[in-house]
């Protein structure tokens, strides 16, 4: 749902009276939505509703397409700063040998490093390899040990059909650094200005 359709504005505030804020913030009290119109329309602004649920609603005075375009940016610095997590997969089947087993380790490793989530399956190719569970568990757990400095189990080893799937997410001080890594370049630029002055 768009900015604009959360509130009603002008016309379509159709209380009898309403607790108004004016332009700058101040309260002004309780008065008729008529007179609150009127003015709005003095200072070349908008009526807003801003808390439809209080009694009476509470309406401000502002320039409604200034609030919407400051929203929209809010919204987006919101989604630029909160990072997607990807869910990555790795396959391993029960009889997997070392070496493969930690080249996956290392691919784990690298995506929760990013802040990416894990998913570790165990693929059982026919049924015979379906009687191996408890060495597909021990798998699991083993890989779960590997990558301890760098994630936790998210959700334990569970067998769904012909495989068995765990999931790794990455350990929150990990998490943390990401975060101060992906500080913007304006910032840490501004930071060696001042030292530099």
């Amino acid at each position: 749902m768009g900015i604009a359709t959360n509130y009603f504005i002008n016309e379509q505030i159709r209380d009898k009276e309403i607790r108004l804020i004016g332009s700058s913030g101040e309260m002004v009290g309780i008065v008729s939505t008529k007179d609150a119109m009127k003015m709005a329309e003095d200072k070349n602004m908008d009526l807003v509703k801003i808390s439809p649920n209080a009694k009476p609603p509470v309406c401000k005075i502002m320039d409604f397409s200034k609030f919407k375009f400051e929203q929209s940016k809010k919204e987006r610095e919101a989604r630029k700063k909160s990072k997607n997590v990807e869910t990555k997969e790795l396959w391993l089947s029960p009889n997997i040998d070392k070496n493969d087993v930690e080249v996956r380790v290392k691919r784990a490793i690298e995506f929760l490093k990013k802040g990416d989530k894990v998913k570790i399956t165990v693929r059982f190719r026919h049924g015979r390899e379906m009687g191996r569970t408890s060495v597909a568990n021990t798998i699991l757990d083993d890989f779960a040990k590997a990558v301890a400095d760098f994630g936790t189990v998210d959700r334990g080893a569970k067998l769904d059909g012909r495989r068995m799937s765990m999931f790794l997410v990455p350990r929150k001080d990990i998490v943390k650094d990401i975060k101060k890594d992906a500080e913007p370049e304006s910032e840490v630029k501004n930071q060696e200005e001042q030292k530099e002055s």
